[in-house]
């Protein structure tokens, strides 16, 4: 899809350019994560050892603490994606390494969450072949395109998204066309929605549904993760997290609570406040009324989050 700048009702084709070498393209990644994925640096170009004798571009810790590769490229390139998954096979077999990066560049406070890795392949395109074969890969994986052009503006699309999960059947694999993905509820590790349900009343079950409905109903590419104490709601980064209780649903949006306050009564910022999943705008849900009441709220983090 061209770009096209717009000046006073008339639409001119913005040129498209390219990075000089492929540091650059991480370069800017790394110096955005948090931006763009909502991650943290732990390192770049990682050693993997004398007999591995590998370098990871970028290795970071997503938000739900997960641990993230991430590999690129400025050319159309088969060799990306058997690079990504060489070094996913090194990490799940290297915890301590990555750890101990993780307290070297993040504190020794920072945990990291095993139950799923997560792999990002950046490039401007895929060949068909390399999207029919990662169909077939039991692996958590990531491809991203990206475009940059002459106005100094940069694109980035998911075009395709494998989740793994708990059986190990691959069922979460997603082959999408740009912008059509299918939202997903898919289970990470040994966590699955359904457990969140489990134990609560009828009237909190059918709530804690509507919404998940209601959040991946606001666009396709949004996803349910499920976690041990609360399911993320994500694009390329958390938009929302809801823990569901035994009297209320608790509702964590990617807002800025003294800008974004929330439905008043139901609503406080808990920024300085320590809470499961992330987002600092906290909203306790009760009934359908509350429900109501905070959907132009969910709407709102999902914009804000680069919708």
């Amino acid at each position: 899809m061209p770009l096209f700048q717009l000046t006073r009702g008339k639409l001119v084709a913005v040129a498209q350019a390219n990075f000089i070498a492929e540091k650059n393209l991480q370069a800017l990644v790394e110096g955005n994560l948090q931006v763009v994925f909502s991650c943290r640096l732990v390192a770049s170009e990682y050693p993997t050892g004398a007999q591995h004798a590998g370098r990871i571009d970028t290795l970071a810790l997503s938000e739900d603490n997960n641990p993230v590769i991430i590999e690129y490229k400025k050319v159309e390139s088969s060799d990306l994606i058997n690079q990504s998954l060489f070094y996913l096979a090194w990490l799940s077999d290297h915890h301590g390494d990555f750890e101990l990066a993780v307290q070297k560049a993040l504190g020794f406070k920072t945990d990291v969450d095993w139950s799923a890795i997560r792999v990002i392949c950046i490039a401007p395109n895929y060949k068909r072949y390399d999207l029919h074969a990662v169909q077939m890969m039991g692996a958590n994986i990531e491809l991203w395109t990206y475009r940059v052009f002459k106005n100094d503006s940069f694109y980035f699309e998911e075009v395709f998204h494998r989740s793994v999960n708990a059986s190990g059947d691959g069922s979460g694999a997603r082959n999408l066309s740009p912008g059509k993905k299918a939202a997903l509820t898919r289970a990470t590790g040994s966590y699955t929605f359904k457990q969140h349900l489990e134990g609560c009343p009828n009237a909190i079950r059918e709530l804690a549904v509507s919404i998940n409905d209601f959040v991946l109903g606001l666009d396709p590419s949004i996803q349910a993760v499920p976690k041990k104490l609360y399911v993320a709601y994500k694009v390329a980064q958390n938009l929302a997290c809801m823990e569901v209780q035994m009297k209320r649903v608790i509702l964590y949006l990617k807002l800025d609570p003294k800008k974004a306050k929330g439905p008043p009564g139901i609503s406080r910022n808990v920024a300085d406040i320590g809470h499961f999943g992330t987002g600092d705008l906290e909203v306790t849900i009760r009934n359908a009324k509350d429900l109501r009441a905070v959907k132009p709220f969910i709407e709102l983090a999902y914009q804000r989050v680069g919708a």
